[in-house]
């Protein structure tokens, strides 16, 4: 397959859509394959009746991953378009890469999929954002308010426990396979990978693929 996708990780507000739109590359959002909040699968946060929006469980990686790897295939993908302000998927729309060789997918659980697209053939590589938790805090709070994505005391408590985790948060991330680092050097990664070089790794790195080329990419709505 002559397209590879890097997966960029991190911790909700971290900077991950900002940094994947500096790059100009074509971006699949992956927290539009989160579950609808009426699924009786749904994680608990533990000792609430908060939906656990940050666990695994709150995810669909089955299609994630079925749509990077049409796109690596065919260029092509549909998705769904997710409210998270509803916890509903209001839309799909299709995503045309126009067989760019290498696009990014983004979200909090991206690190999840590392395995399985590097078992596919499909990885170029996996990077996890990493920062200081108190400044993710107030990114993550100020995007969620403007955007009204919860109720405030919502936010408020899920900000509060994301922070005090965030420092786990990226260890396992990176015992998934996404390597740490910050914006700078994760957008060094993405242009070497864009040129179809390999990314040296840390020793306590496994390495992973490198992608053939960049290009542009457009977006139709369906």
């Amino acid at each position: 397959m002559p397209t590879r996708v890097v997966l960029l990780a991190g911790p909700s507000g971290s900077g991950k859509s900002s940094l994947a739109a500096r790059t100009g590359l074509p971006v699949l959002r992956l927290d539009d394959f989160y579950k609808e909040g009426d699924d009786p699968t749904l994680p608990l946060v533990p000792d609430s009746t908060d939906i656990d929006w940050d666990s695994a469980g709150s995810w669909d990686a089955d299609a994630a991953v079925a749509a990077v790897v049409e796109l690596c295939r065919t260029g092509r993908t549909t998705v769904p378009v997710y409210s998270i302000a509803t916890s509903s998927r209001v839309d799909t729309e299709v995503l045309d890469i126009d067989r760019t060789p290498l696009f990014l997918a983004e979200g909090i659980f991206a690190a999840d999929i590392v395995t399985r697209c590097q078992e596919l053939g499909v990885l170029a590589d996996a990077i996890c954002l990493r920062g200081r938790p108190s400044t993710t805090f107030r990114r993550r709070l100020t995007r969620d308010l403007r955007e009204g994505r919860k109720s405030v005391p919502f936010l408020l408590r899920r900000g509060w426990r994301l922070m005090r985790a965030e420092r786990a948060i990226v260890g396992r991330q990176t015992a998934l396979g996404a390597y740490p680092c910050d914006k700078a050097e994760a957008l060094g990664r993405i242009t070497a990978a864009a040129a179809g070089r390999c990314v040296k790794p840390r020793k306590d790195q496994a390495p992973s693929g490198a992608a053939p080329g960049g290009g542009a990419a457009r977006t139709v709505r369906g």
